[in-house]
């Protein structure tokens, strides 16, 4: 029974994570076709009718709204079967919460946004709090994910399921860290990106690398929100490299830290390429949807695995129930 309702839990789990990533895709087409507007100023009606007469600008502003409705129900149902079923799990529960208020948050955001004129500071916030929202989903969905293949072990050993204390893989306090202060920099060199879309800044630099030919241009309006968005991506390339760097060459006894750190590489890697590609597809519309599109694909990877490494890490920090071995202890930063 037990097994059968986790079971349950974790398929609605992948539904939400699902929901909440066409959420953030559809908000970012939302902004790149600047259908924020395409319902007018009424909310929760669209140009107040429940459904509005058909303009590119108003379906895709209402197929947000109802995605984001729909998504909500899913959202609020994996709370309650959560809170209700496996309230113990406390790292669950975290998620689920999570996932309700930021997608709280993030509706009552986007109906200010509607009713009321925001600047482009708040807007880019906007973005953050769906990001969370997506990123806590993302996280309630593994760790679903490992209850139940833990139950189901468990099931097939007639044995205990194990305890994710229980093992002696342990993560150094340098490196957990290190792990966090690479998530907190990736969240603001995306609000700084999400800054340059709603400012419309994106023709501040033509050409990539260089900025304008320069490797310093002119740095005022929207050139210099966009060179300063540009160099907080190439630290961010740098840091997440070295933490895969030190994921994959000093943590092999514990492969889902070593993977994360490699497909986070992976992952920045693309998005620092896609967001080339937002450049050199500025002047083609059709193009530059789809490059922003992919660009913001990659933001919500990225940033969600690196929230996954972040606590697990946290989750493997040196404790007393799982002291490592001193073989174990070599070579870890």
């Amino acid at each position: 029974m037990k097994t059968n309702l986790t079971i349950q839990i974790k398929r609605l789990a992948y539904a939400v994570c699902i929901g909440m990533f066409l959420v953030v895709l559809n908000g970012a087409l939302v902004t790149k076709t600047e259908s924020g507007l395409g319902c007018g100023t009424d909310w929760p009606l669209c140009n107040g009718k429940f459904v509005p007469a058909y303009t590119i600008e108003s379906m895709v502003e209402y197929s947000h709204r109802a995605v984001t409705g729909v998504v909500g129900l899913m959202v609020l149902a994996v709370f309650v079967m959560v809170w209700r079923h496996m309230k113990e799990k406390r790292d669950a529960f975290m998620y689920a919460s999570s996932i309700l208020f930021f997608t709280i948050v993030q509706a009552i955001m986007g109906a200010l946004a509607v009713v009321y004129t925001q600047n482009a500071a708040v807007m880019a916030l906007h973005f953050g709090f769906s990001l969370l929202a997506f990123a806590s989903s993302f996280l309630l969905a593994a760790a679903m994910r490992r209850y139940a293949g833990e139950l189901d072990e468990s099931a097939q050993l007639g044995t205990k399921p194990p305890s994710s204390n229980a093992s002696h893989a342990f993560v150094t306090e340098t490196f957990r860290y290190g792990i966090w202060l690479t998530l907190l920099y990736t969240y603001i060199v995306v609000y700084l990106g999400a800054f340059v879309r709603h400012t419309e800044s994106s023709g501040g630099c033509m050409g990539w690398p260089l900025c304008n030919g320069e490797v310093i241009p002119d740095l005022s309006g929207g050139t210099l929100i966009v060179f300063m968005h540009r160099v907080a991506a190439l630290l961010l390339f740098i840091l997440v490299a070295w933490v895969a760097h030190i994921a994959y060459h000093h943590y092999k006894h514990i492969p889902e830290i070593r993977s994360c750190g490699v497909w986070s590489l992976v992952l920045c890697a693309g998005q620092v390429l896609s967001g080339a590609l937002v450049v050199f597809t500025i002047t083609d519309e059709n193009l530059l949807l789809f490059s922003s599109l992919l660009h913001t694909v990659f933001i919500c990877g990225q940033f969600s695995l690196l929230c996954h490494m972040s606590i697990r890490a946290w989750q493997w920090r040196d404790q007393r129930q799982g002291i490592p071995s001193d073989s174990s202890k070599q070579h870890v930063i």
